[in-house]
């Protein structure tokens, strides 16, 4: 189901960068954040992400914890300037 999940979304990413200047702010912002989750290896990425066991990650989440890597897991994290060079 993840690989699934996986294709779908650089799927989805590829097209979106064929044509970025036709998205709002908020479609790249969730490109973005979809992106930056598809990086993390493992499956606690983000508070709101599921764990092999079905249960949400929560504190044990990559996000949730300090040092190491911060995925962008809410549209708050997202910069404009993130957004700005997402189309260039």
């Amino acid at each position: 189901m993840k690989i699934l999940t996986l294709i779908a979304l650089t799927l989805m990413i590829g097209f979106a960068h064929a044509d970025s200047s036709s998205m709002s702010d908020e479609e790249i912002t969730q490109v973005i954040i979809y992106k930056s989750i598809a990086t993390h290896r493992g499956d606690c990425a983000c508070p709101y992400s599921r764990a092999t066991n079905g249960s949400q990650c929560g504190r044990r989440s990559a996000y949730s914890r300090p040092g190491g890597y911060k995925p962008l897991c809410y549209p708050r994290d997202v910069s404009i300037e993130m957004i700005e060079e997402f189309r260039r």
